[in-house]
């Protein structure tokens, strides 16, 4: 660590678009430090198997993948720090991030802190996660081929995702609270797989909980208008919702109306040399390998906003 905690860039959070800048930007002589508040690979190192990230024939588990992604910035010499930012000011060209434990300085910043998923706050949700519950359906949908599923959720993001499911799964128990609150163009869609049985819809219906066998989900319990029963399952898509974990930026950098942080194309938000890119960004694919991409692409936009203000 710098003797005063002072670096040419500073990244919040260690995920794969985190990762993706520090090797770019490390290998060019960028001083760089990342500062992590949990587990170094973020969402991505708790997901099972990745399937769709380039390069891996095979797949790749998420921890491997985070893993490696960590070892390639610092063989690069990209430090990194678990800490977690409270607070960020702007100082002109120099930036102060207040940390729990540090307080580090920056001629600028990247802020790759990403997303969570919006939880249903039931039993077996957390012990099961990647191993029958999970968030992503474009992740994780192709492990369910040929198996009965469940999807939680009325909104737009569920009912896309539960016809995108329809490739996969033999079945689709659609659990969702009140009434599904979708655009009509989505709901006539998913008529027609309602119509030929793929899909089952349970309205007013809350699941209770998640059990499995052998460390993996193979039934919930629901409760419908009052009354409770079984759904024998393989897994469990949940959809209610996500969240940029932008709560300590309110008041500091623009945001959009869910709270994500809005960036010019530079990927610069509205204080210059604070940047924001991945998952956090308004305008995002929640993607592994388009978070990695955009982890490259702001890693040069920083480098050229460094040598103008050199």
């Amino acid at each position: 660590m710098s003797l005063d905690n002072s670096y040419d860039l500073v990244i919040i959070g260690a995920g794969p678009t985190a990762l993706t800048t520090a090797i770019y930007t490390t290998r060019e002589d960028i001083d760089t430090l990342l500062i992590e508040k949990g587990a170094v690979g973020g969402m991505a190192s708790v997901t099972d198997l990745i399937d769709n990230y380039p390069g891996f024939s095979k797949g790749i588990s998420g921890l491997e993948l985070s893993e490696e992604l960590a070892k390639q910035a610092e063989r690069f010499g990209a430090k990194i720090e678990y800490d977690e930012i409270k607070t960020l000011t702007d100082e002109g060209r120099v930036k102060l991030l207040q940390g729990v434990s540090e307080q580090y300085r920056a001629k600028a910043v990247l802020i790759a802190t990403g997303t969570d998923y919006k939880k249903i706050g039931v039993p077996g949700e957390v012990e099961y996660l990647s191993r029958g519950v999970h968030y992503c359906a474009t992740c994780d949908g192709a492990f369910y081929r040929d198996r009965p599923i469940a999807v939680v959720g009325g909104g737009n993001s569920a009912i896309q995702e539960t016809l995108f499911l329809t490739r996969y799964a033999s079945s689709i128990d659609l659990l969702v609270r009140s009434t599904i609150k979708a655009s009509d163009v989505l709901q006539k869609e998913l008529q027609k797989y309602i119509d030929n049985g793929k899909v089952k819809v349970h309205l007013g219906t809350n699941i209770v909980r998640i059990m499995g066998e052998n460390n993996l989900v193979n039934k919930i319990e629901i409760n419908q208008n009052g009354a409770t029963s079984i759904l024998n399952i393989d897994g469990v898509f949940v959809f209610v919702g996500l969240f940029p974990n932008t709560a300590f930026l309110k008041g500091i950098v623009e945001l959009d109306e869910r709270n994500f942080i809005k960036t010019n194309q530079d990927l610069e938000t509205n204080i210059p040399g604070v940047f924001a890119a991945g998952d956090v960004r308004s305008g995002a694919t929640m993607q592994i390998a388009s978070a990695s991409g955009e982890g490259a692409t702001v890693a040069l936009k920083i480098r050229q906003y460094l040598e103008r203000n050199k």
